[in-house]
C-alpha cells in the first residue's frame, strides 16, 4: 500500500512538472509572437513646394511607396514601421533626389511630413499630429504657413474680426485648436494689421473632425502657384 502511494505521488509530481513546462512553453511562445509584432506609426506626406514637379517617395530605399505626388496633394495617413526611417523624395521617374531625410517615428504616433519651400530650397517640415478626439460640438484646427515669399500673417474672422491664429511666419504653425463646429468666413491678414491678403470663405468644420489648413503657393505666383490655402482632413 505504501509502495502504491509512493508511485502515485511520483506520478502526480511528474504530471505537475509537465503541466508547468507546457505552461512556460506557451508563455514563451506568446511572448515571442507579441514581440515579433512590428509597431507602427501613421505618416501623412504633403507636397507643399509650389514650383516643384511631381515626386516619388521612397522609404528605406524601398518603393516608390508613393508615385507622382503633385502640388498640393497629400498621401493620407500611411502606416510605417516605428523607429528611424529614411525618406527620399525624388523627381517623378528619375533618380534625382530632392529630399533625403531620416525621420524618427515613435510607435502609435501620427506625423505629417510637408515638402516645403521653393524647389531650389526644398526641405522637409515634420509635425507631430495630436489626433485626440475633439469634445462634443467641437472641431480641432491648426494653421501652417507654407508660402515661401509671404510675410508673417494672422488668420482671423472675415471683416477684421477676431484673430484665430496670430503672427505665423513661414514654416510656422499653431497646434490643433478647438473651435465650435460650424461654417466660418476667415481671412489671412498681414500680421498685426487689418490688411487682408487672402479670403477664406465658407470653411466648414464638422463636429468631431480634425483639420490642417495651410497657406500654399507664392505671393508673386500665378495660376496653380498663386497664393492660396489648402485644407486637410486629418481625422
Amino acid at each position: 500500500m505504501k509502495r502504491f502511494a509512493h508511485i502515485f505521488s511520483l506520478m502526480l509530481a511528474f504530471a505537475a512538472i509537465n503541466i508547468f513546462a507546457v505552461s512556460c512553453s506557451d508563455d514563451d511562445e506568446a511572448r515571442a509572437i507579441l514581440g515579433s509584432q512590428t509597431q507602427t506609426a501613421e505618416v501623412l506626406i504633403v507636397h507643399a513646394s509650389p514650383d516643384a514637379p511631381g515626386v516619388d517617395i521612397f522609404v528605406d530605399n524601398q518603393g516608390p511607396a508613393v508615385s507622382n505626388l503633385t502640388f498640393p496633394a497629400n498621401t493620407g495617413y500611411v502606416a510605417l514601421d516605428a523607429g528611424t526611417r529614411n525618406v527620399k523624395v525624388n523627381v517623378t521617374n528619375t533618380s534625382t533626389t530632392v529630399i533625403d531625410a531620416n525621420v524618427k517615428l515613435d510607435p502609435n504616433a501620427a506625423y505629417t511630413v510637408f515638402a516645403v519651400n521653393s524647389v531650389a530650397n526644398i526641405e522637409p517640415l515634420v509635425l507631430v499630429d495630436d489626433l485626440s478626439s475633439p469634445a462634443a460640438g467641437k472641431a480641432h484646427v491648426r494653421f501652417v504657413h507654407l508660402s515661401p515669399d509671404a510675410p508673417a500673417v494672422d488668420v482671423g474672422l472675415a471683416g477684421n474680426g477676431a484673430v484665430v491664429f496670430g503672427n505665423v511666419s513661414f514654416k510656422g504653425f499653431d497646434g490643433f485648436t478647438p473651435l465650435d463646429a460650424g461654417t466660418y468666413d476667415l481671412e489671412v491678414r498681414l500680421a498685426g494689421t487689418a490688411t487682408a491678403v487672402l479670403p477664406l470663405p465658407g470653411i466648414m468644420l464638422e463636429s468631431g473632425k480634425i483639420y490642417t489648413v495651410f497657406a500654399k503657393g507664392f505671393v508673386s505666383g500665378s495660376g496653380a502657384q498663386a497664393l492660396g490655402a489648402e485644407i486637410i482632413v486629418n481625422k
